[in-house]
C-alpha cells in the first residue's frame, strides 16, 4: 500500500530539509567506488541526486508516483532511472555495487517476510562483494514507560508526533500532527520496527555478511545508548573494484 500520496509528496522536502545530506552521500560515495547505486525507496530524490551529482549512477524504486512526480521535477532527474514497483520484490536493470535504504524507509514493510524478501531481491541486484546499507532506527522499547505504549517523538507548537507499539507484532504506527497557517494536516503510518540482530540474520539468509555499524553517517560507535544504526553488509564474493 502507498502511503506517500500527493500531500506527504507536497510536503516531504520540507520535512526533511533539516536532515543530512553531505555525509549521506560522502559514506555512499565511498562504498559505491564509482560503481552504479540502487536507492530503494527513492522518493523525491533527496540522496540520490546529489549522490548522482557526485559521481556515482544511481538507478530508484519506489512504489510513490507522487514521490517520484517531485523528483523528476528536479535538476538533473533526467540521469536518474526509476522503477515503480515494491522495492522488496521489484526488478532493476543492471548489476549494482551499492544498494541502500536511509531514514528508515526498511521499516516502512510492515511484514517480517517483506523485509526478507526484500534482502533477498537486494542480493539479486548485487555485484558479488557489493554492500547493502541500512540507516534505520533502534527499536525504543526501554524508553516507554511501563505498561505503557505509547511514545512521543516530537512535541514543539505547531508539531505533534507520537509512536504507538503493538509489542506483540512487532509493529509501530506513527502518527504525525501538523499545524500550518492555521490549517491541520494529519497523517498515521504503520511500519514494522527491526533490531540489529534480526537485520543481520536477514543478511545472512540472503547471502551475506555484516562489513560495518556505525551510529551515524559520520561513522560514530554503535552502542547500547544508541537510537539508530547505519549497517553495511557485503554479498559474498570478490570485494568490488574501488569499495570501502
Amino acid at each position: 500500500m502507498n502511503h506517500f500520496g500527493a500531500e506527504v509528496a507536497k510536503a516531504y522536502d520540507s520535512d526533511c530539509a533539516d536532515m543530512p545530506v553531505e555525509t549521506v552521500v560522502s559514506f555512499l560515495k565511498g562504498l559505491a567506488g564509482g560503481g552504479p547505486a540502487l536507492e530503494l525507496g527513492i522518493g523525491t530524490g533527496r540522496i540520490a541526486l546529489p549522490l548522482s551529482d557526485a559521481g556515482v549512477p544511481v538507478h530508484g524504486i519506489d512504489l510513490s508516483p507522487e514521490m517520484l512526480e517531485h523528483l523528476r521535477a528536479k535538476p538533473g532527474a533526467d540521469r536518474i532511472g526509476v522503477t515503480i514497483g515494491d522495492f522488496a520484490t521489484a526488478t532493476a536493470p543492471g548489476r549494482f555495487r551499492l544498494a541502500y535504504l536511509v531514514f528508515n524507509t526498511i521499516m516502512n514493510l510492515t511484514a517480517q517476510d517483506d523485509q526478507v524478501a526484500c534482502f533477498a531481491n537486494v542480493a539479486d541486484h548485487l555485484e558479488p562483494g557489493g554492500f547493502f546499507v541500512i540507516e534505520v532506527e533502534v527499536p525504543q522499547l526501554q524508553r516507554l514507560p511501563p505498561g505503557e505504549t505509547v511514545r512521543p517523538f516530537t512535541v514543539q507548537p505547531g508539531r505533534l508526533g507520537f509512536d504507538e507499539y503493538d509489542i506483540a507484532n512487532q509493529g509501530m504506527i506513527s502518527h504525525h500532527y501538523v499545524i500550518t497557517d492555521g490549517v491541520a494536516r494529519t497523517m498515521s503510518m504503520p511500519f514494522r520496527y527491526v533490531w540489529p540482530g534480526e537485520l543481520d540474520l536477514m543478511a545472512k539468509m540472503a547471502g551475506m555478511r555484516l562489513h560495518e555499524r556505525v551510529t551515524d553517517w559520520e561513522r560514530n560507535p554503535f552502542t547500547s545508548d544508541s537510537e539508530k544504526h547505519v549497517s553495511v553488509w557485503r554479498k559474498e564474493g570478490p570485494k568490488p573494484v574501488g569499495g570501502a
